[in-house]
């Protein structure tokens, strides 16, 4: 896991988040193989290293990162209601973002389309751009931990192909 104890600048941006009590809810939540949290700190953390290196927007993208999967679940939901909310989630970890934390609208934009082209919210922001491709190459490697080596070796893939074409 990421040791972010090392990384003072990303703990101090990011810091008071993971101080909060509602937002610790989500380490009980099962998310690809891992918890809803420890999946929101890889994306956010990847994200937040991405976005300085590409000298975007660092800070919103760590906290947008951090809060993109904020909402809580059930872990006893069917079928039906994990599909529903794989297109509805992102209204509500933006207002549980926004209730608790007054999140910018740069913030709003990356939880809100986080999931694009899954559900239609097109991101506005490169940082957006960037938190929803690091979601689903985050995503992919949980995914290859759960399921086996080839979805993993898939995501490590993509992952070089994006920061190759970036660079």
């Amino acid at each position: 896991m990421i040791n972010i104890e090392k990384d003072i600048e990303y703990k101090e941006i990011i810091n008071h988040i993971l101080l909060n009590d509602e937002f610790n809810q989500i380490k009980k939540i099962e998310h690809h193989g891992v918890t809803r949290f420890d999946h929101s700190l890889k994306v956010s953390y990847y994200s937040y290293r991405l976005a300085k290196m590409l000298k975007l927007d660092s800070e919103d993208v760590a906290r947008g990162g951090l809060l993109h999967d904020f909402f809580m679940s059930n872990e006893d939901r069917t079928v039906k209601d994990r599909f529903i909310s794989t297109f509805v989630h992102p209204k509500k970890a933006v207002k549980n973002s926004n209730d608790i934390f007054n999140i910018s609208e740069k913030e709003k934009d990356i939880i809100r389309t986080h999931m694009f082209p899954v559900n239609l919210a097109v991101p506005k922001y490169a940082e957006s751009w960037l938190v929803s491709i690091v979601d689903k190459v985050v995503g992919l490697s949980e995914f290859g931990h759960k399921f086996g080596y080839k979805l993993a070796y898939l995501a490590n893939v993509y992952l070089l192909f994006f920061i190759n074409t970036i660079k």
